[in-house]
């Protein structure tokens, strides 16, 4: 099972919205997820440690993660997740097409 989560053991229901950008020789990528009212306000007051992509293959994560704040009000979250090669850049992939699947979600070819 795929999760997402920020704070370990707590399971984010929002489903983000996930850009990937990939270098042209395909040695490294980022992907930008963009989460708007992220349910772990709702349920967890404290400190975000971090953006964690669970499967069962194991867990990817990255601490940079922001939130975003209106009226002292948290609004949203954003995160970058880092592929520094080829093979972060798959394990990511498998992980986005297991999340992708039990979500009912779809990828969208950016228009150049």
């Amino acid at each position: 099972m795929a999760k997402i989560q920020f704070i370990q053991g707590v399971d984010e229901e929002a489903i983000p919205d996930v850009k990937l950008s990939r270098s042209q020789d395909g040695a490294n990528g980022i992907a930008k997820f963009y989460f708007d009212k992220p349910t772990v306000f709702d349920v967890y007051q404290g400190e975000i440690t971090g953006l964690y992509l669970i499967d069962e293959e194991g867990e990817l994560s990255t601490r940079t993660v922001y939130a975003k704040f209106i009226n002292g009000k948290p609004q949203s979250i954003e995160a970058s997740y880092i592929m520094n090669n080829r093979e972060e850049w798959e394990r990511f992939i498998r992980f986005m097409e297991r999340y992708a699947k039990q979500n009912d979600l779809s990828f969208t070819k950016a228009k150049n």
